[in-house]
């Protein structure tokens, strides 16, 4: 059986896995939600890219897990996929959620859309902290006003250094056993960092037709293609 360790992206925390955990659980395999350091019941525990990639290395470390899926979405990509490298034979395969995935020397700044110096002035605005998503941003995205409302509530502002620190990578991200889903309400292709991958032959892609927070929209089948991917 697999352990799967899920880590939710920006603004958000293990609770962000409620509806997913009982199935995996169902189907006999070990969960742990993790919640970064800066972020929800941790919000106050300072952080950097870094920081967020030894939580998730510290946290398999500590419980002794083997057979790992760690699964990463969104911004959590990032340091997913740094810690997927050094966990060495303790992962099974790592599962990018329609997510950012690093690159040596990069940052999530570096590939956002209006560059990222625009990106790095809202964080200074906003005291340090990528303010969370207001209702309106989530149209279009296979919620409904209930999830919506969910995942608003329970959004907590995004240290700014975990999205401006670089990433550091030991060897190329092609050679881990990955699974990639693209959700395509948020855009029927992958990045061109992601698509490089998928050229991969350790690497498969999966499509969800769903918004950019299937644990919300659909956790019951994002469930499910996780149980097929650890398969």
């Amino acid at each position: 059986m697999a352990d799967f360790v899920l880590v939710a992206g920006a603004w958000l925390g293990s609770w962000a896995w409620d509806e997913v955990v009982p199935p995996l659980r169902a189907a006999g395999h070990g969960t742990c939600p993790l919640t970064l350091s800066g972020l929800a019941e941790r919000r106050e525990v300072p952080a950097g890219q870094q920081t967020h990639v030894q939580d998730i290395v510290g946290e398999i470390e500590r419980r002794g897990l083997r057979d790992v899926v760690l699964v990463g979405h969104s911004y959590s990509g990032i340091p997913v996929g740094q810690a997927a490298e050094r966990i060495g034979d303790r992962l099974s395969r790592v599962v990018f959620v329609d997510a950012e995935v690093p690159v040596d020397g990069g940052s999530f700044a570096s590939g956002w859309w209006q560059g990222p110096a625009v990106f790095e002035a809202l964080i200074a605005d906003n005291g340090g902290y990528w303010p969370p998503l207001g209702a309106a941003d989530l149209d279009g995205q296979g919620l409904t006003d209930a999830q919506v409302d969910r995942l608003v509530a329970g959004c907590t502002p995004h240290p700014g250094a975990t999205l401006t620190e670089p990433a550091v990578l030991g060897r190329p991200l092609g050679e881990l056993p990955a699974t990639y889903i693209k959700c395509l309400l948020d855009g029927p292709e992958p990045n061109d960092a992601v698509a490089a991958l998928l050229t991969s032959e350790h690497w498969r892609l999966v499509t969800m037709d769903t918004g950019h927070w299937p644990m919300f929209s659909q956790p019951t089948e994002l469930a499910r293609v996780l149980l097929e991917a650890a398969g």
